[in-house]
């Protein structure tokens, strides 16, 4: 197998493990919100099993072993893909680290599944297993991607700054869903574009943010008062506000100053994505949260983060080429514009 042929497998799995982890993330959202977090008490197995059985909250327990296969799944594929990488380190071209980070964050992910069962759903814990989640699938989408093979423009090269920052402030805004999410504080605000009839309701917001409270805290149903829960909530409405108003305008700067129709296209899915998971908000509330729209709703978080991750590696065009490039000329096989070798 050429070198060519064996990159463009390698990606293919990476794309395969990135849906994978995509499906994981959503799945994990639908036990959170099916309250079937403690399904299963122990971990890895349920009630000392490998599959539930009937009594211990069956149904439960069926939802929580589903997402701990498909987690298991997409952990053994990652793990091929670091031997896949390791294996071919020496050949032009093949990515190291990004496998590499991948191996590291999925060991993280079974200690952060593990310890939410064992610690009763700390909200801390259950949000950093989110961001965990999304950064799995970054670090994936990221190595499935064929980068572009052409020098950026002087305007391209400005939009990277812009990315970095949208990308940032994104993975802050997840972490303030997610942290909206485990403290059950999504249905305290039921109306739109107010909270509770009013622009300012009451709010505790020294309270709202507490990051640990102690141990053996069951924090199933939440355990703050509603004055904190609203201030999350609208904490999380104005977070949102501000990043989707700066996802936005990335988007559409990227449509106007890219010379590419990769980058072009990448910067109006971004901004479509934005649009769309500010849609799913608005209906969440005015359906009063029905579960296909609140799951579709972390769905869409996945959705923004590969938008801007597919942004970042077309600002970054053939950096993994370019780096293999004078171990190519040594072993005179040389990467050319239309994939094939010369050699």
């Amino acid at each position: 197998m050429d070198i060519q042929r064996r990159l463009l497998w390698f990606r293919r799995l990476a794309l395969a493990a990135a849906l994978l982890a995509a499906a994981v993330v959503v799945l994990g959202a639908w036990v959170r919100l099916t309250d079937a977090g403690l399904g299963c008490p122990d971990w890895p197995g349920c009630y000392g099993h490998l599959y539930p059985e009937a009594g211990h909250n069956f149904a439960k327990a069926w939802h929580e072993m589903i997402h701990r296969y498909f987690a298991g799944t997409l952990g053994s594929i990652i793990v091929g893909l670091g031997v896949w990488a390791v294996w071919n380190r020496k050949q032009p071209g093949q990515p190291i680290l990004g496998p590499v980070l991948a191996c590291v964050l999925v060991c993280l992910q079974g200690a952060l599944g593990a310890l939410t069962v064992t610690r009763l759903l700390k909200p801390l814990i259950v949000t950093a297993h989110l961001l965990g989640g999304l950064t799995t699938l970054a670090v994936l989408w990221w190595l499935c991607l064929t980068p572009e093979r052409r020098e950026l423009a002087p305007p391209e090269m400005a939009l990277r700054k812009y990315a970095l920052a949208g990308l940032a402030l994104l993975l802050l805004q997840i972490s303030l869903g997610g942290w909206t999410s485990s403290n059950y504080a999504a249905v305290a605000c039921p109306d739109f574009p107010t909270c509770q009839q009013s622009w300012w309701p009451p709010m505790n917001f020294p309270d709202a943010f507490v990051l640990w409270r102690g141990l053996d805290v069951d924090y199933t149903g939440g355990v703050l008062a509603n004055p904190a829960r609203v201030a999350i909530h609208v904490t999380h409405r104005i977070g949102a506000a501000v990043a989707g108003s700066l996802l936005i305008f990335i988007g559409a700067l990227s449509v106007a100053r890219a010379r590419g129709r990769r980058l072009k296209f990448a910067g109006a899915a971004l901004v479509g994505a934005v649009l769309l998971q500010i849609c799913i908000a608005v209906a969440m509330l005015h359906f009063a949260m029905p579960l296909p729209l609140a799951t579709l709703h972390n769905a869409g978080a996945a959705l923004l983060v590969i938008c801007t991750v597919t942004l970042l590696r077309l600002l970054w065009p053939a950096g993994d080429l370019a780096a293999a490039a004078p171990r190519a000329l040594m072993r005179g096989v040389i990467p050319l514009r239309n994939g094939h070798r010369t050699g």
